[in-house]
């Protein structure tokens, strides 16, 4: 799992309307030294978020423009910087071997150094997250 990498989360979140299990797409942003991944939501959403500039901190949500990323993800796409809860490395993993995650695609590296920097500066992103974000970045320029 690598920087910059998208992926397709199969039973993410329990829709409140249906019961049932509902996918999420994310892209990992960095790995935190004890091997835990950060990562954030994708939305197609834009709930008055701008297109330009891609990187916005502001109101009502943190996010970063991706444009159409291509293949699965069709759509107008955003990186949502609100928070979210760091995946524990082996868990991860586990669902990667059970299919439940499934790699979709990378960003490229102009797109993946505007959204670490963009990710590292947001209201929500955490001391620890910060730091390997901007350590993802360092080693990607």
């Amino acid at each position: 799992m690598q920087s910059g990498e998208l992926y397709r989360h199969a039973a993410f979140y329990r829709s409140s309307e249906t019961g049932q299990l509902e996918a999420k797409y994310l892209v990992v942003l960095a790995t935190l030294p004890a091997g835990d991944l950060v990562a954030r939501l994708l939305t197609s959403r834009p709930h008055a978020r701008p297109e330009d500039p891609p990187c916005f901190h502001g109101r009502p949500y943190a996010s970063f423009f991706l444009g159409v990323p291509g293949g699965q993800l069709s759509a107008k796409s955003r990186v949502d910087l609100r928070y979210l809860d760091d995946f524990d490395e082996l868990e991860f993993q586990r669902r990667l071997n059970s299919r439940r995650i499934v790699p979709v695609m990378s960003l490229a590296k102009g797109v993946l150094a505007g959204l670490l920097d963009c990710a590292a500066g947001a209201e929500d992103t955490t001391r620890l997250q910060e730091r390997a974000i901007r350590d993802a970045l360092a080693k990607l320029r």
